[in-house]
């Protein structure tokens, strides 16, 4: 009967020797069987990494646990006085349950310790867009902005506020740099977890509200959200769409049957013309 012998290079030798004692090493390499039986055996699992404390704050926060987030980050600001992050969370912790004074507090004590770090303004500036301080909000939106010029959730809490504030022409400016920035800025299912507050409240003029966003959408190329906003805004109320025809930022789709289609008067106004 002819045996089969089975090289063994020298590095799995080594690896052998230094995992097993010499007898069972051996009888691992006498034994072909073994070897094939070695080899199918499911590798231990990794061990599991506790999360630090900083971690398990941000945790609670992804889950809404508020209060229990407020426990972690203000020992950890106890801990670290002079971590600006730590005070930013701790800010955006009470920000969630609606204590804003506090929260103000906690984000300008942040941006203090680092005035580079400008998350924590941008959540003071929804502070005061909540309080409907549009000017202040906007001036430290442009000043986070000045930090960070690339991040398309400042632009978008930009563009709210000066929408709030009337100012609607420098709201689609920003809100069309923000989809510059991140084509999915409007999506509803994007993430906004994190160290930035965004608020999109937007008050009693959503039918305008709507129409902006479809002008922006369509000066950007997007003519799905340029129909969807448009038939928004219609269902709104908004009493100026036939402006839609003589808007350049339009001209592009205005021929297209979807277009027309939302110009189109509604049943019951039809059924009210002579």
């Amino acid at each position: 009967m002819t045996r089969h012998s089975l090289a063994i290079p020298a590095v799995t030798l080594l690896v052998l020797l230094s995992v097993f004692p010499p007898s069972r090493a051996q009888s691992f390499l006498d034994n072909p069987r073994a070897q094939v039986a070695s080899t199918n055996v499911a590798p231990a699992p990794p061990a599991q990494v506790p999360l630090s404390d900083e971690d398990m704050g941000r945790l609670l926060l992804v889950r809404r646990d508020y209060q229990e987030a407020q426990q972690m980050f203000s020992r950890l600001t106890v801990e670290q006085p002079k971590n600006a992050v730590y005070w930013n969370e701790l800010g955006i912790s009470l920000h969630k349950q609606y204590q804003l004074a506090a929260a103000l507090k906690c984000y300008q004590k942040s941006f203090k310790l680092n005035s580079h770090y400008p998350d924590a303004l941008n959540n003071a500036a929804t502070i005061w867009y909540e309080e409907k301080k549009y000017a202040k909000a906007i001036r430290a939106y442009h000043k986070a902005i000045e930090i960070k010029p690339n991040f398309a959730p400042f632009y978008l809490n930009l563009g709210f506020a000066y929408f709030n504030d009337k100012k609607y022409d420098d709201s689609i400016a920003a809100f069309r740099k923000a989809m510059e920035l991140d084509p999915s800025a409007f999506d509803p299912s994007r993430s906004r977890s994190g160290t930035v507050i965004e608020d999109r409240t937007i008050g009693t003029d959503r039918g305008r509200f709507y129409f902006m966003l479809a002008k922006s959408f369509a000066e950007s190329g997007n003519i799905d959200r340029c129909i969807i906003y448009l038939k928004k805004a219609k269902d709104e109320g908004f009493t100026d769409m036939n402006s839609v025809r003589t808007d350049p930022s339009f001209a592009s789709v205005l021929k297209l049957p979807a277009l027309q289609e939302v110009l189109e008067p509604k049943a019951a106004e039809q059924a009210s013309q002579p």
